[in-house]
C-alpha cells in the first residue's frame, strides 16, 4: 500500500498489477494507478510489477505470474485485480477464470471515474458514449455486472447466444442514440463559440495533466468557484468565465478543461471532443504544469500528444509551472519568468502557486501584455495564432 493511502473498510480492497514491457512512462511504483484507484473509491492493498518482452496472448502476464497474483491477492484479501495496462476482452476473461476474481484495467478505471464525476448533460453523454463503446467489446456478463452497479444499460439475461446478440444490439442502439444526442449538444456549443468569436473575444483555455492545479488557478484568476480538489479528474466539465485584464487588454474568455493523462482511452478522446473543442478554438493555451511532480517532463509530453490528436498543437502556449510552494528551497527558481524548450522551440514560462496566490498577479500582467500585443497588431483574435513567432 502506498504511504498516502489509508485502509478504508468500506471500499473494495484491490491488488494493483503493472507489467514493464520496456516502454517509456512505465510507473514502477504504480503511484498513478494507486491514485486512480483511490479516486474511484477503491482501496489498494498490495502492488505487483513484473517484466516481459511482450504480453502473453492468453493471460497478459503468463501462467506462472498469474499464480503469483492469485496468491498475493489471497494473502492481502484483495477482492479485485487492477492492471495498469489495457487488457483485451479475451485476456480479461482468461485472467478472471485463472484468478477467480474480477479483473479490470486502467481503461475501465478511468471510465468509472469519469462516470462518477460528470456533472453536466454533455459530460454525462460523453462518458456514457465512451463506456458503451468499451463495454460493447466485452462479454455480456461483464457489462451486466456493471449494469447492476450503475443501473445502466440493457437487461440481464442468460449466457445463451440469443441473449448476447440481443444485448449487443441494445448496446449498438444505445451508442447510436447517445451519439445523436451528443451531436445536438456539440451543435449548441458551436453556436455559443461563434457568438463569442463574433464579439471578438480573445479566448484562453487552461490545459494540463490531471491534478496539475488548473481549477485552482482558474479560481484564483477569475474568483470563480469551480470545483477544485487534490485528486485526479476533479474537473470534467468545461467552465468558461470572463477575465478582466485591465483597460488596455480588456476582458478575455477563460475556459477550464478536463485534465489529460497518459494512455487516456481513445474512446474518451473521441467522446470528449466537444469539451476539448474549447482548447482547439483557443487563441492561447495556458498549459498548467505540476512543478513539484518529478515526472513533469513526461506529463508535458503527454499533454502535447493529446493536443496533437485534437488538432491544437499549433496554438500558442504559455507554460504555467504551478505548486511553487511545494518545491524545496534548493530547487525553487531564482527568476519567476523564463522560457522552456517545448517541441524544439522556446515557450514562455511563469512560476506560480495558485493555491497561495503567489505569482498570480505577475501571470495576469503577462496575459494582459500578450493580449494587448495581439490586439494592437490589428488582427482579429481568431488569427492570433500568427503571433506565435513573436511570443516565442
Amino acid at each position: 500500500m502506498s504511504s498516502h493511502s489509508s485502509p478504508d473498510t468500506k471500499s473494495t480492497p484491490v491488488l494493483l498489477v503493472g507489467v514493464d514491457f520496456g516502454l517509456p512512462h512505465f510507473d514502477a511504483e504504480l503511484e498513478e494507478l494507486s491514485l486512480l484507484a483511490q479516486t474511484a473509491g477503491l482501496n489498494p492493498v498490495a502492488r505487483l510489477t513484473c517484466k516481459r518482452k511482450t504480453p502473453d496472448a492468453a493471460l497478459f502476464v503468463g501462467s506462472g505470474k498469474a499464480d503469483e497474483i492469485r496468491t498475493l491477492a489471497q494473502m492481502h484479501g484483495a477482492k479485485e485485480v487492477l492492471f495498469d495496462q489495457a487488457l483485451s476482452p479475451a485476456q480479461q476473461r482468461n485472467l478472471e477464470r485463472s484468478l477467480e476474481l474480477p479483473v479490470n484495467d486502467r481503461t475501465l478505471l478511468i471510465l468509472e471515474i469519469f462516470a462518477q464525476r460528470a456533472r453536466s448533460h454533455e459530460g454525462k453523454l460523453q462518458v456514457e458514449l465512451a463506456r458503451l463503446q468499451y463495454l460493447s467489446t466485452r462479454l455480456v456478463r461483464r457489462w451486466s455486472h456493471l449494469e447492476r452497479q450503475r443501473g445502466g444499460i440493457g437487461t440481464r439475461g442468460g449466457p445463451g447466444e440469443t441473449q448476447i446478440e440481443l444485448d449487443r444490439r441494445m448496446i449498438s442502439e444505445a451508442i447510436k442514440r447517445t451519439r445523436e444526442r451528443l451531436g445536438k449538444v456539440k451543435r449548441q456549443r458551436a453556436t455559443q463559440r461563434r457568438q463569442r468569436q463574433r464579439r471578438d473575444t480573445f479566448n484562453i483555455s487552461l490545459v494540463g495533466y490531471t491534478n496539475a492545479g488548473k481549477s485552482t488557478l482558474f479560481n484564483a484568476l477569475v474568483k470563480a468557484r469551480a470545483y477544485a480538489a487534490d485528486q485526479l479528474f476533479a474537473t470534467l466539465d468545461t467552465t468558461t468565465r470572463h477575465l478582466y485584464l485591465g483597460e488596455a487588454a480588456g476582458s478575455v474568455s477563460l475556459s477550464d478543461t478536463v485534465g489529460f493523462i497518459r494512455d487516456l482511452p481513445h474512446g474518451l478522446v473521441d467522446a470528449f471532443q466537444a469539451t476539448l473543442q474549447e482548447a482547439v478554438d483557443a487563441d492561447l493555451l495556458l498549459h498548467v504544469v505540476d512543478a513539484a511532480n518529478p515526472a513533469f517532463p513526461e506529463q508535458i509530453a503527454q499533454v502535447q500528444l493529446v493536443l496533437g490528436e485534437i488538432g491544437a498543437a499549433d496554438i500558442p502556449q504559455l507554460l504555467v509551472f504551478n505548486k511553487l510552494d511545494a518545491l524545496t528551497p534548493e530547487v525553487r527558481p531564482n527568476v519567476r519568468q523564463d522560457t522552456y524548450e517545448l517541441d524544439g522551440r522556446p515557450v514562455p514560462r511563469i512560476f506560480v502557486s495558485a493555491g497561495l496566490g503567489e505569482g498570480v498577479a505577475d501571470l495576469r500582467q503577462l496575459l494582459a501584455d500578450m493580449v494587448q500585443k495581439s490586439l494592437s497588431s490589428g488582427m482579429p483574435p481568431e488569427t492570433a495564432a500568427e503571433l506565435k513567432g513573436e511570443w516565442d
